[in-house]
């Protein structure tokens, strides 16, 4: 796929173009861009994106602007450029791993689609990596070329789309370390993990039961944390106990009885102390708080 001409349309570009270019990037060590919309141009290219009104992924061609548009997810979102590329080439780029690429799918690609074709059921409100994109463009009041301007997002993009790809995959291997520990629990309510990975989906799919996490800090302590009623929730199963709500070393170790406790946040949804056996004890004490 060497030596290949990119095309997609000149002038102010949005998150799925730009992610596009930066996807293609991923598997192609070298290309030429070509932002543009002009008809001949677009025609001799190798791989058109958003631009060109036709969508055929075995001829490179990925527009979502035609009318009927270019098909949409089973949960309804559509697919812009990004999406149709990701269909074509997102496995490739996670390097042969299809739940990986439907992971990223999951939580990137569909809600850059999502905006993109305004479809803005589901999609979280505040400031959105799409329009993190859109900045990119230059104001009235500067004289930079959108060119240069877009190669910038697509860098960033890049950067974004890596760690997405990283963290999915993360999440997928640590799936199986969270069943494991799961069905190993000597209390169901409790759960413990020998080393901190992903959990939260894990836990919240697999275990009803399941109330407190118990896991090491990267520094060395260890954690208690509250389940989630479901991911992303600020309301817990069950919280920390409201006695504890903002306390600190002595306070805490007094309040407690455990001389090494070191903090409790103060929205009860995450405590600490040095030792493993104390967090535990702190564990147990969660549980029998009516």
């Amino acid at each position: 796929m060497n030596d290949k001409t990119i095309a997609t349309h000149n002038g102010n570009f949005h998150a799925d173009d730009v992610f596009s270019v930066a996807a293609i990037g991923m598997i192609l060590p070298s290309f030429t861009l070509v932002r543009t919309r002009d008809s001949e141009l677009i025609a001799k290219a190798d791989i058109v994106i958003d631009v060109g009104l036709e969508y055929d992924p075995e001829r490179g061609r990925f527009d979502h602007h035609q009318r009927g548009g270019a098909g949409e997810r089973e949960n309804g979102i559509p697919y812009s450029s990004f999406g149709l590329i990701w269909q074509k080439y997102g496995a490739d780029i996670c390097q042969g791993d299809q739940d990986v690429a439907n992971a990223v799918d999951a939580g990137l690609v569909s809600t850059i689609d999502a905006v993109d074709c305004g479809h803005v059921e589901g999609v979280q409100q505040g400031i959105s990596l799409s329009q993190t994109i859109g900045m990119f463009n230059p104001t009235w009041q500067e004289d930079s070329h959108v060119d240069a301007c877009f190669d910038e997002a697509v860098e960033f993009a890049s950067r974004v789309l890596t760690r997405f790809i990283a963290a999915a995959r993360g999440g997928i291997s640590a799936k199986a370390i969270v069943e494991k520990a799961i069905d190993d629990a000597a209390d169901p309510r409790v759960i413990v993990l020998e080393k901190y990975v992903p959990w939260k989906r894990t836990v919240h799919a697999l275990s009803e039961e399941a109330l407190y996490v118990v896991y090491p800090s990267q520094t060395g302590e260890w954690r208690i944390q509250t389940v989630p009623v479901e991911p992303g929730s600020f309301e817990d199963r069950k919280s920390l106990p409201q006695a504890w709500a903002g306390l600190s070393g002595k306070e805490l170790q007094e309040l407690t009885g455990i001389d090494d406790a070191m903090f409790c946040h103060n929205g009860l949804f995450i405590a600490g102390a040095e030792s493993f056996e104390s967090t535990m004890n702190m564990a147990s004490m969660a549980l029998e708080e009516a």
